[in-house]
């Protein structure tokens, strides 16, 4: 496969995403209505019937109460932008958050209105909860989101709604290291719309996901990705992801491995530290586009 010719600026050798991505206070919760608990629990007990679980809510409360200033405070002491991927509902609830965004002047990205499974809407239904989202974090940070992740699946309309919607770059892939374009079938014909690849590996479910790391591990794991691709980035542009959560990563026994791992990074020349957004943008500034009939979705 044939990769596009393109450079980072200042001829960088990797393009470094740190990756914030704020879901609490808009999981499942039978409070909010929904026909059951939040499933995704550090806890180990994931509930099958409707009932309230008010100790998993706790948990994802911790990343509001105390996660959120060490991971932003992490960032702000190293002057480093962020992609904050945010489900909507999660800012309007937490209002502090979307201050900590502005503060920072880091990109809001959207993670939808709120952390559910959009693949099982309608089409009708999966249109309005793209609006929302969008009219939402544009009213809670002041800036509309350009980029989206899905929780977990997409549906096979999701690309032509985010085009129709205005976004600019999509995260809902784990394919490369690099980003690339996608053409997206439209009733105006097709479309282009930006791949940022993510990366699940280095991101910090790895602290629940069992066999579950301990804070060195992930951090010699993350540490190790970097310095492949730092050294892969001297043929060729690279770009590294790391996601971080609040009520993962803010945990008192983990920060230290995101403040160690932001060091190493910016011990190194030639890696330019930014958002998704900005990634995007350079991209499909020095790459054009393909006409109409390349890769679709």
């Amino acid at each position: 496969m044939t990769e596009p010719s393109f450079s980072w600026p200042d001829n960088a050798r990797l393009a470094m995403s740190f990756v914030i991505n704020i879901e609490e206070g808009s999981e499942m919760s039978t409070a909010r209505g929904d026909k059951g608990p939040e499933p995704v629990d550090e806890l180990g007990v994931s509930l099958k019937i409707p009932i309230r679980n008010y100790v998993n809510e706790s948990n994802y409360d911790y990343g509001v109460r105390a996660g959120a200033k060490r991971i932003f405070g992490a960032f702000e002491k190293a002057g480093i932008r962020t992609t904050v991927t945010a489900a909507a509902m999660a800012l309007e609830n937490a209002p502090e958050l979307a201050d900590m965004i502005r503060a920072g002047d880091h990109e809001p990205c959207s993670h939808g209105w709120r952390w559910v499974h959009q693949f099982s809407f309608d089409e009708a239904r999966e249109r309005d909860f793209i609006g929302k989202a969008v009219s939402s974090i544009e009213k809670t940070t002041g800036t509309r989101p350009h980029g989206w992740l899905s929780r977990y699946l997409h549906t096979d309309r999701t690309h032509r709604l985010l085009v129709e919607a205005g976004f600019e770059y999509h995260m809902d892939d784990l394919s490369d290291d690099t980003p690339r374009w996608l053409m997206v079938d439209t009733e105006a014909g097709a479309k282009p719309l930006v791949i940022i690849p993510y990366a699940l590996d280095t991101n910090d479910m790895k602290f629940w996901l069992a066999p579950g790391y301990t804070p060195a591990q992930w951090l010699d794991y993350a540490v190790d990705t970097f310095d492949r691709l730092y050294e892969e980035g001297a043929d060729g542009p690279k770009m590294m992801s790391v996601g971080l959560h609040l009520r993962i990563m803010g945990r008192p026994g983990r920060i230290g491995a995101l403040e160690k791992l932001i060091q190493h990074v910016q011990s190194k020349p030639d890696v330019w530290c930014t958002t998704r957004l900005d990634i995007a943008r350079h991209f499909a500034a020095q790459v054009p586009a393909p006409a109409a009939g390349g890769a679709h979705g």
